[in-house]
C-alpha cells in the first residue's frame, strides 16, 4: 500500500512542479522533487538544506551537493521567469510581476511540500467521510 502512496505523491509533486514551470529536463527538476518528497515526509530537512537535504540528494544522484544546490537554484530561476504566474501567486503570494525577489532553495521546497501534505490530508479527509457516511447509511 506504501508503495502505491509513494507513487501517488511522486505524481503529485512532479504535476505541481510542471504547473509551476519547472521545465522536467533539467537537473534540478529532479533534485526538486526528491527535496519536496524529502520534505514531505520530515520537514526538519528543509531547515537544514546544506547539512541534510543537499548532501542526501547529492549522494542518491552521484553528484556534490554544490551542484545539486546550483541546479535547483537554476530550476526556481527558470520557473520564475517562465512558469504560471497565477500558480505562483497561489503558493507563494507574489509573483516576479510584483518586483519581488524570486523564493530561496528552502522557502521553494517547504511550499510545494507544504501543499502536497495539504492536498493529502483533505483526500484523507474525505475518504474518511465517505467511509463514515456509508457505516451510517447516509
Amino acid at each position: 500500500m506504501r508503495e502505491k502512496d509513494d507513487k501517488k505523491i511522486e505524481q503529485m509533486v512532479s504535476d505541481m512542479m510542471l504547473d509551476i514551470g519547472v521545465p522536467a529536463h533539467l537537473k534540478g527538476y529532479r533534485y526538486v522533487r526528491s527535496a519536496v518528497l524529502m520534505a514531505e515526509e520530515d520537514m526538519k530537512v528543509v531547515g537544514s538544506v546544506t547539512k541534510l537535504l543537499y548532501p542526501e540528494i547529492a549522494k542518491q544522484y552521484n553528484t556534490t551537493d554544490g551542484k545539486v544546490e546550483r541546479a535547483i537554484r537554476n530550476a526556481i530561476e527558470i520557473s520564475w521567469e517562465r512558469g504560471n504566474k497565477k500558480t505562483f501567486e497561489v503558493l507563494f503570494g507574489y509573483c516576479c510581476e510584483n518586483g519581488k525577489a524570486r523564493p530561496t532553495n528552502s522557502e521553494y521546497i517547504a511550499v510545494i511540500a507544504d501543499m502536497i501534505r495539504i492536498q493529502l490530508n483533505e483526500e484523507k479527509k474525505e475518504k474518511e467521510q465517505k467511509i463514515d457516511g456509508k457505516e451510517h447509511g447516509y
